[in-house]
């Protein structure tokens, strides 16, 4: 068979295998992710597939600053990517169900925008949980809604001082989950009435109970969590003063100029967690709600699909811990 016959007749069997549909190579690539600030587009892809068991591997880059990859509900690390490299991660999915993938880097204003879906298709080896009702919605709060203290203490409340006078007290209805979840710690001030206690006094056993709801290493933990995604909103000490605070007050008057509706709309400051009337009116169950939606037209953003339910409960116990003098073991 001459050379160029031989020729021939590769190319017709390709073009066979091509009218087929039969691709004459496959090539298996590992998607390239790019990270860009929220503003630019954040990330893109920002959708991707996967299945059950079968490990996903993902290839990403940065193409201005430093951002940070990592997935809701997961326990993994964050990784870095970085400008002008390339971070390879590999995840593998025991379930079905849609994952999401966000920034862990505080890259600006509109860090939390960077978020993106892992969509897993195929069947999980075991049952599907049963999806629980959050509290605040089983108790009908409105989380929407004021709920400030009518007073606060005068003085920060101290856990040490509280277990002393709770030692000869009958509160034992008031120092089950049940009763910490429902109510706010003004809710158990007004409670305390009928103890005889001083006011100070009263606050004092109110920050024991509520210490006695959580536990050093929960403390740790919403500390590290809030930090590492609360902090440079809110700021360090709880105060409403993190580095963005300013950049989304401003991005909030810039909204309003297009448009037309009530200035409530626009983009608040965050929240002061130190503004006590503010925080002893707010119960678990209210501020589980206000993590897990986020706040409408606040700038607040919704935090259900990245935190586990144990991460929303550390979280809520460190906030506490801004409006209480905790007993350090």
């Amino acid at each position: 068979m001459k050379r160029s016959e031989l020729l021939a007749r590769i190319l017709i069997g390709a073009g066979t295998l091509l009218a087929i549909g039969t691709p004459l190579f496959v090539w298996t690539r590992t998607p390239l992710i790019h990270a860009r600030m929220a503003e630019n587009g954040g990330w893109n892809p920002d959708v991707i597939q996967a299945e059950v068991g079968k490990p996903l591997h993902l290839s990403l880059t940065s193409d201005d600053v430093v951002h940070g990859f990592a997935i809701g509900q997961m326990d993994m690390d964050a990784v870095d990517v970085e400008p002008g490299k390339v971070t390879d991660v590999t995840l593998t999915f025991d379930k079905p169900g849609i994952y999401t993938f966000y920034c862990t880097r505080w890259c600006g204003p509109n860090h939390w925008r960077m978020r993106g879906t892992i969509e897993v298709s195929g069947s999980s080896p075991a049952p599907e949980p049963v999806t629980t009702i959050p509290l605040y919605a089983t108790l009908d709060i409105d989380i929407d809604a004021p709920h400030e203290a009518p007073v606060a203490p005068g003085v920060l409340p101290t856990a040490i001082r509280g277990q002393q006078l709770a030692a000869s007290l009958p509160i034992s209805q008031f120092t089950n989950p049940d009763f910490y979840h429902a109510n706010s710690p003004y809710q158990l001030f007004e409670a305390l009435d009928s103890t005889g206690l001083s006011d100070t006094e009263k606050w004092d056993v109110v920050s024991y109970i509520w210490q006695s709801n959580t536990t050093p290493a929960a403390l740790a933990n919403g500390r590290e969590l809030y930090s590492q995604n609360c902090a440079a909103c809110h700021g360090e000490n709880g105060a409403g003063d993190g580095v963005f605070a300013d950049d989304l007050a401003r991005a909030g008057e810039a909204s309003m100029q297009t448009m037309n509706g009530a200035a409530d709309m626009s983009m608040q400051l965050p929240v002061d967690f130190t503004d006590a009337q503010r925080m002893l009116g707010a119960s678990s169950a209210l501020l589980q709600g206000k993590i897990l939606r986020g706040g409408m037209g606040t700038g607040m953003p919704m935090w259900g699909s990245i935190f586990t339910e144990e991460e929303i409960s550390d979280l809520i116990a460190y906030l506490y811990s801004f409006q209480f003098e905790y007993a350090v073991p």
